[in-house]
């Protein structure tokens, strides 16, 4: 039986008729760049995560590095990340001339570990960006004391965790802005780029829409540098029809993950992904953690089941990053994760014979293996 990892033709298929109308309006409209479908979507996926404003950009990307830029990061300036994460973290801050710091991983939730964070703290820290990885909030309260403490920006990078929530209270919305990305595997997936921040800051949200749009609040009237950083119209119709979708897709697959934990319970090579208490974690990724990894990948691999790793190497070792001089063994938990860990298909469109199939190959590979 073959398990994709991903799904986003069957994802299509069961909104065929709602995506296929919305991209119809566009093309009539021709309203390709910004326009009427962006909004409409901003204003959506506002209310979805209960902030007053959205502002749509190109990609995830896009939307840390014009958080950063409309919040005067700059050289000389110190953001603390995760090193625990994507490139794009790191990497929004490199772009405005900042130096990333990076911060270990916490054990059990493989985001920044908050009692990790204050060691890490200089004179020239500006700003924390908490990652809410694989779709599980970070440990924002605890962060919010810390940057409160030191008087510190926060932005939230968002980008894998679409309507997640921690006691009760969205992702995005902790931080003075929070960034997401819609890039097409993600929960809430565009049909190519895209991404987005949401925030309560009324002139953080002008400068934002300046940001993305040249530096014009009007047109030929540049106020700033600012970059083309705008959403497309055929990708805010696409991301408004998902939207309405999205809620009950995430029930999916938080079923799914207590499926894969229920199945592998008894497994014991296998580390499960814990859920933080009080939190909604949505599961953009289910990622286990084996110290067979590599084999284990290839078994699966050969059995017609698609997996991925997110992340084989972490960040502060990129040959990008050698000039900051980090070396093994400076981020202990993220560097040992990054050899176990292993993302198993995860989607709404996941069936549970399918993830039973998962399973059983996976307690087959370690069976025939010990």
């Amino acid at each position: 039986m073959k398990v994709n990892f991903l799904d986003l033709k069957s994802q299509y298929h069961s909104i065929k008729a709602e995506i296929d109308q919305a991209i119809s309006a566009v093309l009539e409209k021709s309203a390709f760049a910004s326009g009427p479908f962006v909004k409409a979507f901003e204003e959506n996926f506002a209310r979805a995560h209960g902030t007053k404003y959205c502002v749509g950009v190109n990609s995830g990307t896009a939307a840390l590095h014009a958080a950063l830029m409309a919040l005067e990061i700059k050289a000389g300036d110190e953001v603390l990340v995760p090193a625990n994460t994507f490139f794009a973290t790191p990497e929004a801050v490199s772009l405005t001339g900042a130096t990333p710091v990076f911060v270990d991983c916490e054990p059990h939730y493989y985001n920044i570990d908050p009692d990790a964070i204050e060691a890490a703290i200089t004179e020239k820290t500006k700003m924390i960006i908490p990652v809410h990885l694989y779709g599980q909030p970070a440990q924002m309260d605890k962060m919010m004391v810390i940057a409160q403490k030191h008087n510190l920006l926060v932005v939230e990078d968002c980008a894998q965790a679409h309507m997640a929530t921690s006691n009760g209270k969205s992702v995005g919305t902790f931080g003075i802005c929070g960034c997401f990305s819609f890039y097409p595997g993600k929960n809430l997936g565009a049909y190519g780029e895209g991404g987005a921040i949401v925030t309560d800051d009324e002139d953080l949200c002008r400068k934002l829409r300046m940001i993305r749009d040249h530096g014009m609040a009007q047109k030929y009237h540049h106020d700033l540098i600012g970059h083309n950083y705008r959403l497309e119209g055929l990708q805010g119709a696409i991301l408004d029809v998902k939207l309405k979708h999205l809620d009950e897709w995430t029930t999916v697959r938080r079923i799914n993950a207590d499926i894969y934990r229920r199945l592998l319970s008894d497994c014991s090579e296998v580390n499960t992904p814990a859920e933080m208490p009080d939190a909604r974690h949505v599961y953009h990724l289910f990622v286990i953690r084996t110290k067979e990894r590599d084999e284990l990948q290839k078994y699966l691999g050969e059995h017609e089941i698609g997996t991925g790793i997110h992340y084989p190497i972490p960040c502060h070792l990129q040959k990008a990053y050698a000039f900051l001089s980090y070396n093994a063994g400076d981020m202990p938990t993220t560097e040992e994760y990054a050899d176990d860990i292993l993302s198993l298909p995860m989607s709404e469109q996941l069936k549970e014979h399918e993830i039973e199939h998962v399973c059983s190959m996976i307690k087959e590979f370690f069976a025939n293996h010990h």
